[in-house]
């Protein structure tokens, strides 16, 4: 049995998914990207990016009834591989003690031409 997750306080899906997905105690995540909810806003540079994508997807979590210490694993696509060590400062104020295991891959582009994009799996608390 699967249950839709959905929260105002993070990006409304942009196409035919739904924000996350509870199976069994399990959040799967769709990848959220850096727009304010609440604007509809996208702010310039990674630092102020990967803060409003990160930050998105612990409000998603917390909708879900979990956190950023209940998740598992992460995926984090990024724009360009040189912004690497500026994502992970500001991946690490959200992940602390038990890092979740994580791939972070280049891509060429993303939705909205955004520089990050994050997706997880969490257990629910």
């Amino acid at each position: 049995m699967k249950k839709v997750i959905a929260t105002d306080k993070a990006p409304a899906a942009i196409g035919p998914y739904s924000q996350a997905i509870e199976v069994n105690g399990m959040i799967f995540t769709s990848g959220v990207i850096p727009v304010n909810p609440a604007t509809g806003e996208i702010p310039a540079g990674i630092e102020a990016q990967a803060e409003q994508a990160i930050g998105n997807l612990a409000a998603l979590l917390k909708a879900a009834g979990s956190g950023t210490d209940r998740v598992v694993k992460t995926t984090v696509f990024i724009k360009e591989m040189e912004h690497f060590a500026t994502v992970n400062g500001i991946y690490a104020k959200y992940f602390t003690g038990e890092y979740p295991a994580r791939s972070c891959v280049e891509v060429a582009r993303l939705p909205k031409d955004v520089l990050i994009e994050i997706e997880a799996i969490a257990l629910q608390a």
